[in-house]
């Protein structure tokens, strides 16, 4: 298959795929989702974005009947219908499928389980992005990856529209994160980033760079920082399940970061051998 969506059991190209109109993540973004990457049919740290997934679930008290075990062995009998095996490996779960009512039946649906596979590979790490800023508009549940998803759809189209790569987002002059990736800041030898609370996503990107720079000892903290610390910054990564260490050089059209091009390329390439090395066949 080129490309796979599954529902429930029910499994065909992508765009062959329907889903029931009374499934709740139809008409209130009822659900969690979690998204990773695999290479030569080997999934990128999927034992991580399992347990991620699993806890947005239980956050908004969607409890599964598959388990995390079950779900990765099928997973990976699906990847053998396909293809090719470096592919964007998309999982969700919605409450279930039930009458529309906005409190939802607490016990008495299942679940519903989408998976979607299609060719993808990662982005070029390497390669700087260009950015613009925001407000950040997002409700207080940024930390489950639930499918409420229209702010970070505006902001992503409004990068799209000033033809750069993301959109940095900030509460008044608190800086968050991004559209749809983790933000960290470099100043003073210390790397910056927001800590882990409700106001964002921690994603695997963003603690592979953490679990990185502690395991050499470079100095990391989790705190707020603002708008004019991240001007100033000596660099400004961007992490995500797609992008593993990413700088960014350009935000509103000005230039920004770029003063420790070497250190942040002994990230890069750690970070790169690690996804190389999990998914080699």
């Amino acid at each position: 298959m080129k490309t796979l969506g599954y529902y429930n059991g029910t499994v065909a190209e992508l765009d062959q795929m329907t889903v029931p109109m009374l499934d709740r993540a139809c008409y209130f973004g009822d659900g969690v989702y979690d998204v990773t990457y695999s290479r030569n049919y080997r999934i990128f740290a999927l034992e991580e974005h399992l347990e991620q997934f699993f806890r947005s679930a239980s956050l908004l008290q969607i409890f599964p009947t598959i388990t995390k075990s079950e779900l990765a062995d099928l997973l990976y009998r699906l990847l053998k219908k396909m293809d090719s095996g470096d592919l964007w490996v998309y999982l969700q779960f919605s409450r279930g499928t039930a009458p529309r009512t906005h409190a939802f039946p607490v016990g008495e649906v299942a679940p519903n389980l989408w998976i979607m596979l299609k060719p993808a590979v990662i982005r070029n790490t390497y390669q700087p992005m260009r950015c613009i800023s925001g407000e950040d508009t997002r409700f207080y549940h940024c930390n489950i990856k639930s499918l409420n998803l229209l702010p970070n759809v505006l902001a992503t189209q409004a990068a799209a529209a000033a033809g750069v790569d993301e959109c940095i987002l900030h509460r008044g002059n608190t800086v968050t994160e991004c559209a749809h990736s983790n933000l960290f800041i470099l100043k003073d030898g210390t790397l910056l980033t927001h800590p882990a609370n409700e106001l964002i996503y921690a994603g695997t990107g963003r603690a592979h760079l953490l679990s990185l720079c502690r395991s050499l000892g470079f100095p990391t903290e989790e705190r707020t920082y603002t708008v004019d610390e991240l001007l100033a910054a000596d660099e400004v990564l961007i992490t995500s399940a797609s992008a593993l260490c990413v700088r960014v050089l350009e935000l509103d059209g000005k230039p920004i970061g770029g003063k420790r091009p070497e250190l942040i390329k002994t990230w890069q390439d750690a970070l790169l051998r690690q996804y190389l090395q999990e998914t080699e066949a």
